[in-house]
């Protein structure tokens, strides 16, 4: 295949991807600045291995060429903070397993997290969520619900202390001990 057709087969074939891609890399890398460059990255390895022979078919290879790159940044980092991979599960990395009392204690924790979140407003749930999962900003978050900034920051305060107080055993209003 000569390189003209290399392009083409590129422009017509792995741009169109694009969305996809990037939807892919926001929901499995937390430090959302680095989008666009991991993007370019897997475009690379993508280009470079269709050199040698055209993958078909193409969503996969992208796809796998994305968390393949995923892995080797969290390999190469060694100490990753918590908040650089949003979605562990995505990479499918086997790491060092915690002693099942300490797994046990951990799922406990979620339990206790998700029945908090449960039990919140579901306008002030989708705040927290936003915030601290997918980790949106204050104006990012009002402009998705379709509020104001302010109404935001009170869905998040709101949040944090219902959080807080359930985490620490204070049941709010619905538990009855507060």
């Amino acid at each position: 295949m000569t390189e003209a057709q290399l392009n083409e087969w590129f422009v017509r074939e792995v741009l169109p991807l694009e969305p996809t891609l990037t939807q892919f890399l926001r929901r499995s890398w937390r430090d959302q600045g680095e989008i666009g460059d991991l993007c370019q990255d897997v475009y690379v390895r993508v280009y470079e291995a269709a050199r040698k022979e055209i993958p078909n078919p193409v969503k996969p290879f992208v796809l796998a060429a994305a968390r393949n790159l995923i892995i080797d940044r969290v390999r190469h980092e060694q100490v990753v903070p918590i908040e650089t991979v949003a979605d562990v599960d995505v990479l499918n990395v086997a790491g060092d397993q915690p002693g099942s009392d300490r797994t046990v204690a951990a799922r406990e924790e979620l339990r206790k997290l998700q029945a908090a979140l449960d039990r919140m407003p579901p306008r002030c749930r989708e705040a927290i969520v936003l915030k601290k999962i997918e980790g949106l900003s204050a104006r990012e978050i009002a402009t998705r619900m379709g509020i104001s900034v302010r109404t935001v920051d009170r869905h998040l305060s709101d949040g944090a202390v219902m959080l807080a107080d359930f985490v620490h055993g204070i049941a709010n209003a619905d538990g009855g001990n507060r």
